[in-house]
């Protein structure tokens, strides 16, 4: 393996809170060296002319098309987009078609995954069988194939009793199990936030509370069962203070956000514009500052890109019959540098909560920046500006809703187990 010497970076350490200017050495796979004077007899010398290293970014809650839908996005694709935007580890949703509730199936996309991606792929399993809410998997299995978490994705199930009973089965096996917190009958259907601006729109909206209503139930039965629990994503400031409770009172739980929850408001919805329909649907500005908040503070853990790839045809319809979703693997960087550029949160901060923490929740060795750690890494320039063009993507899918958008902030170099496996043309 190629020892790598990365001369001139500032490198950004979110577990010690700091941003220093040195050298790194990458060999056998690890961070070797930090602050050597020059670079080992035979190593590839990189100057990164003051750019910025980083912990490679571990998505939580990617979507890819295998099997079932490989034309909206495969693993190959996904992985060459990840690459290029600074993503190293992929951790995937299992809902898939059908979906990943089988030793065989996690078996045969963990085997297709490491022979199609130039980045880390590891896979959740369906908490249900189906992810139909009515009988839950074999866990125990399903951890033995790999399985780093369990979840029915966006999939509400809506049968407590069900719910209790995963999990309990999964407290005894130590599985980490990711919620998708909303009340599923208030939320059927809707497209929009509840509010003056859905009701002009004649959107099918959701109020907020739905959300908080989800959370309650499940930490009322993480309480109950002690089991380790990951609210996927927390988007509405009425949610907070039962998530702040349940980590005061000690319950092993931690949440997330989506980058575009962080960077968008339900105003960008425009004149019905698909690419800005998601789930959950976006909330207010007041909605979207407190998540910046919550993160600066600590009380949301994890940012993610929700990774959601969807076809032309079925963007292209009536907002209210519109997929939900927009890809997100190459826009993660440069959207989360927009709370860097506004001063609202520190790269230590950002690359906390986009590698640091979601790496830590899985039990994952990636994340960090201090010797010895893997040499999972981006490199990239903060400051470079650029006009994204959807149709430059890597990604089979093209559903940005930052299409057009200026941004800032290119990867130069992405490395994973010290092996470049992206280089900026």
């Amino acid at each position: 393996m190629t020892t790598t010497f990365l001369d001139n970076i500032r490198l950004i350490d979110p577990e010690g809170d700091r941003v220093t200017e040195t050298t790194v050495v990458l060999d056998g796979g690890i961070i070797a060296a930090i602050g050597a004077a020059s670079a080992p007899k035979g190593a590839k010398v990189i100057n990164g002319q003051g750019a910025c290293l980083a912990p490679g970014m571990v998505d939580l809650g990617v979507k890819i098309g295998e099997p079932g839908e490989r034309h909206t996005e495969s693993f190959r694709s996904a992985g060459l987009a990840a690459a290029a935007g600074g993503v190293t580890t992929i951790i995937a949703r299992p809902d898939t078609h059908p979906a990943i509730d089988t030793p065989e199936v996690l078996e045969f996309v963990t085997r297709r995954a490491a022979e199609a991606s130039p980045v880390r792929i590891r896979h959740m399993a369906a908490l249900t069988k189906g992810r139909e809410g009515r009988e839950m998997t074999e866990i125990g299995f399903l951890l033995d194939a790999g399985a780093i978490a369990f979840t029915d994705a966006a999939r509400v199930i809506p049968d407590t009793k069900v719910l209790a009973r995963a999990l309990t089965y999964a407290k005894s096996l130590g599985a980490l199990v990711i919620g998708h917190p909303q009340e599923p009958g208030l939320s059927k259907g809707a497209s929009a936030t509840s509010g003056k601006f859905s009701s002009l729109r004649g959107i099918p909206a959701v109020h907020p509370m739905a959300e908080r209503i989800g959370l309650d139930r499940d930490m009322g039965l993480i309480e109950m069962t002690g089991a380790r629990y990951h609210a996927d994503q927390i988007t509405t400031a009425r949610s907070l203070p039962a998530l702040e409770r349940a980590k005061a009172n000690g319950l092993d739980v931690t949440a997330g956000v989506s980058i575009h929850h962080l960077t968008l408001n339900e105003l960008d919805v425009g004149d019905y514009r698909t690419f800005f329909k998601l789930t959950p649907p976006l909330r207010s500005e007041d909605d979207r500052l407190a998540m910046i908040e919550a993160v600066a503070t600590g009380v949301i853990d994890v940012i993610g890109s929700f990774h959601t790839p969807a076809d032309e045809e079925s963007k292209r319809l009536p907002f209210e019959d519109a997929a939900s979703g927009a890809v997100g693997l190459e826009t993660l960087l440069p959207a989360a540098l927009r709370l860097f550029h506004a001063d609202q949160l520190t790269l230590p901060q950002l690359f906390r909560a986009l590698s640091l923490n979601p790496a830590r929740r899985l039990g994952l060795k990636q994340g960090g920046t201090t010797e010895g750690a893997p040499a999972d890494l981006v490199l990239f320039n903060p400051d470079t500006p650029f006009v994204l063009d959807r149709f430059t993507l890597k990604s089979k899918s093209k559903n940005t809703p930052f299409d057009g958008a200026r941004m800032e902030g290119k990867v130069l170099a992405t490395f994973v187990g010290g092996k470049q496996v992206y280089a900026a043309e």
